[in-house]
């Protein structure tokens, strides 16, 4: 028997089976196998049809099925990820009155950052425990102001995740940490953010019914069945933003406990059960998937936009043909690379640094000693710093680190951009070999399992090695502080 799971992603959705009995990954398929389109009509937009994410939803549980000869009625559940802060807007029929307005589009920027002035910046830590910013219930609002016509037809708002769900079940319903992520949650009252609808004139109608984050939230229909190739009745048993659920799906859960990963864009996600925002414009704060009022667990996510993205530039535009020969290259170069630093800041504005852009900075290169090594090894520890500063944020703002556990992604593959972390902040870093679609899968069963059963499917299966911290981080901390003082020279 086995548990399902999807990842919604902007680029492809995952498609994941895991065993029921033991956790163990079966497999996992890409549909498509290409990328997905983005719609931009101005510079700044990012929409995707929601259709289309379920055609292809549709699409890889038929090739897995096949794939692995699976036969419907062994799926015993389902569990969703997806792409978080988009906005899906259905009419009373669940027909999308428009393209869902996705997490990367920047739209609705001024108006969340009007909203918070207006609103009052302590009023909105103390309740939202963010800035509205540009999050769901902003992308509303700009439809609401600039496409009145649209707006009127539209009936319900939905996270991506929520779509899926219906699509499957034809239910609506959300939940608290999909709400929270759309800055819909308001902590302080533990209810539907009354004050920021009433403010942008958002009835509370939109909102769809609460259901738990794991439990039965609703079945798959005929219709769905049809469409999906799952059996009439199958559960949907959990759903979460992709970063809670990668959190899940390295399980961290507790105060303490913090997941990283270090894709295209670098997250920090720490676990805490302090409802502060004190930091609410440099950090997101969202309900974690085991939220709840009486024992409050609240993931702050820190993301920097030029992490691996910055990585893939060097390996595109250097003359190398792999990762493997950078992390070769840059091992022969000493620990803070003979002084040369990279600011890795070079893919848009950076949340943490309060929304400046401050692009790619390459210093204190000396054009007759230094050579391609050096730029490797700069920039795995320039992006390793660009962490180290982050943690330093949410320390700042409450967070303890006592455990630490990351994706195989591919920084984290290197000893050098993994050492130098745990070197600085003085902890294992546990790397696990899981995805967003096998942790969902996985998670369809914690309601049945728990949650201590559910962490020995994932120490079981997934751990790969540990990182520890060295022994002398004489020369680490001397690099970072080299590195930072040319940062806050440039930020200023």
């Amino acid at each position: 028997m086995y548990y399902l799971g999807l990842d919604i992603g902007s680029s492809s959705i995952k498609v994941a089976l895991v065993e029921v009995a033991t956790g163990k990954s079966v497999g996992v398929v890409q549909e498509p196998e290409t990328e997905m389109e983005m719609l931009a009509l101005k510079n700044g937009w990012a929409e995707q049809d929601p259709k289309e994410w379920w055609a292809y939803v549709c699409q890889g549980i038929k090739k897995i099925k096949k794939k692995y000869a699976i036969d419907q009625d062994q799926i015993k559940g389902v569990g969703i990820a997806y792409q978080m802060h988009g906005l899906v807007l259905v009419d009373q029929q669940g027909e999308p009155v428009r393209k869902s307005i996705i997490w990367c589009d920047s739209r609705a920027v001024e108006i969340g950052r009007k909203a918070y002035g207006d609103i009052g910046e302590d009023i909105c830590k103390s309740h939202l425990l963010n800035s509205p910013a540009n999050f769901t219930a902003s992308k509303l609002k700009w439809v609401k102001e600039n496409e009145p016509e649209l707006y009127k037809t539209a009936d319900k708002l939905m996270l991506p995740g929520d779509y899926i769900a219906f699509r499957f079940s034809n239910v609506i319903n959300t939940t608290i940490s999909g709400l929270s992520e759309g800055i819909l949650w308001d902590f302080k009252e533990d209810t539907v953010a009354d004050l920021l609808m009433e403010h942008y004139g958002i009835p509370k109608s939109f909102i769809p019914d609460l259901v738990d984050t794991f439990g039965l939230q609703s079945r798959v229909d005929a219709k769905g069945a049809q469409e999906s190739g799952l059996a009439v009745g199958t559960p949907i048993l959990y759903r979460a933003g992709d970063q809670p659920n990668n959190a899940l799906a390295l399980n961290v859960f507790n105060p303490g406990e913090v997941a990283a990963t270090g894709g295209t864009s670098g997250v920090v996600y720490a676990v805490t059960d302090s409802l502060s925002g004190k930091e609410s414009t440099r950090v997101n704060n969202f309900a974690h998937v085991n939220y709840s009022k009486q024992t409050p667990r609240v993931g702050k996510l820190l993301n920097i936009n030029g992490a691996g993205i910055q990585y893939r530039w060097l390996l595109n535009n250097l003359a190398v043909d792999s990762y493997e020969e950078m992390n070769s290259l840059a091992s022969e170069i000493p620990v803070g690379s003979d002084g040369v630093c990279l600011i890795p800041f070079g893919n848009g504005a950076e949340r943490m640094l309060n929304n400046k852009d401050i692009g790619t900075r390459l210093v204190n290169i000396n054009l007759n000693n230094h050579t391609k090594a050096h730029v490797c090894r700069a920039a795995l520890e320039g992006i390793a710093f660009s962490f180290v500063y982050g943690m330093e944020i949410l320390k700042s703002d409450g967070i303890s680190i006592e455990v630490m556990r990351a994706g195989n992604d591919n920084l984290f593959r290197s000893e050098i951009f993994s050492d130098t972390i745990s070197t600085l902040v003085s902890q294992d870093i546990e790397i696990y070999n899981t995805t967003g679609a096998i942790g969902a899968a996985r998670a369809a069963g914690i309601n049945e399992g728990g949650f201590e059963k559910f962490g020995t499917y994932i120490t079981n299966n997934d751990h790969v090695k540990t990182f520890k911290p060295l022994s002398d981080k004489s020369a680490y901390q001397l690099a970072y502080e080299n590195w930072k003082k040319e940062l806050e020279l440039i930020i200023k």
